[in-house]
Parts: C-alpha cells; sequence; structure tokens
C-alpha cells in the first residue's frame, strides 16, 4: 500500500538513490520507534501524538511529515476518504481507540490481538498522510502492543509471502473480516 516515495524532488535532501532515500526512511522509522519507547507508559493516543510520530519519522526528509494530507489519492485500486475529512475522521479513530484500549483487559491478549487489528486496519483506512500510511499504522499497533507489555508486531515484509498475506488480510478487512489480520497479529504478539 504505497510504501514507496520515489521522486527525488520530493525530499528535503534532493536524495535521487531509491536505496539511500528507503534506508534515510528506515532509521527515521527506528527514531520513531524509539521516540514511542521513551513515552510514560499509558499514554492517550492523540492526533497530536500521531503526528508527532509521523514528523519523528520523516521530518529529516519530508516537509510533508507530521501534516495530515491535503490532497486526494489512489492507492492501486483503493481510493482513500477525501482529504478534507481527515482530520475529523483521525480525530473519530483516536477518540475510538482510547474508548476501545480502556474498556480491553491488559491480561486478555485475543481482546488486545482484535484492538489492533482494528486500530491498524483503520488507520490504513483512512490513509491520513500523502506517504508513510502503512508504517505509520504499524507504529501506532507497536505502541498500543507496547503499552500492554508487548514487543513490536512485525506484520508487514517488503517482499514475498509476507507481504501478500498482509495485503491480503487488510484487504479482507475492507470487508470488516479482520480475522486473517489477527492470525498475523496473534502469530507475533510476544510479551517483552
Amino acid at each position: 500500500m504505497g510504501e514507496y516515495t520515489t521522486a527525488a524532488d520530493d525530499n528535503l535532501l534532493g536524495i535521487g538513490d531509491k536505496a539511500q532515500l528507503n534506508e534515510m526512511e528506515a532509521k527515521g522509522v527506528l527514531r520513531a520507534e524509539e521516540y514511542m519507547l521513551d513515552l510514560d507508559f499509558p499514554v492517550e493516543i492523540t492526533t497530536s501524538l500521531i503526528l508527532d510520530i509521523h514528523r519523528t519519522a520523516f521530518g529529516e526528509i519530508y516537509e510533508w511529515a507530521g501534516k495530515w494530507r491535503d490532497k486526494d489519492l489512489q492507492v492501486g485500486s483503493y481510493i482513500p476518504p477525501k482529504h478534507f475529512n481527515v482530520p475529523r475522521l483521525m480525530a473519530e479513530f483516536t477518540y475510538d481507540l482510547n474508548y476501545r484500549l480502556q474498556n480491553t483487559d491488559g491480561n486478555d491478549s485475543e481482546a488486545l490481538v482484535r484492538e489492533l487489528a482494528w486500530a491498524h486496519h483503520r488507520m490504513v483506512h483512512i490513509h491520513p498522510f500523502v506517504n508513510g500510511n502503512g508504517r505509520s499504522a504499524r507504529l501506532i499497533t507497536n505502541l498500543m502492543a507496547y503499552m500492554h507489555g508487548y514487543q513490536s508486531v512485525e506484520l508487514y515484509q517488503r517482499e514475498g509471502d509476507g507481504r501478500k498475506k498482509y495485503l491480503q488480510a487488510v484487504k479482507l478487512a475492507d470487508t470488516y473480516d479482520f480475522s486473517e489480520l489477527e492470525q498475523i497479529i496473534r502469530g507475533q504478539l510476544t510479551l517483552l
């Protein structure tokens, strides 16, 4: 789902080499992971926090980092909600997410699996950023896992069978069937 930024003129550093750009992005995502691990748990997941995480991951490279998208997109055959709906949808998302987390028994791993799948899919569905949406959704999924004493959840591989299974699970979740996404998460959920 739109994982790579390809235009060299799109980045602040003028990097034209795709491999170098991917490496810079990967370092930014690691920086965002460290930022999240330094938070005082439990934390309320707010739109400001999500924007901060996105800015931490991509701010050294892109002007659009840490800002809701201001244009409409098409990602493959998927058309995300109109850009002007993103702030409202993300506010509703964080409200729903925090309500769901407050009502999830921290010792019930199956309940947590359901919430992680729901949150991950909802954020990918809204597609709030120009780019980095899948990575941001995975970061928020990881933040939720950390808050409950679990390690990061490796939902996605860039290529191969793991990538196909992940994309298939997200598409299935579009029909409100979260079973495959839950299965991937369940297989990755490990206590710290």
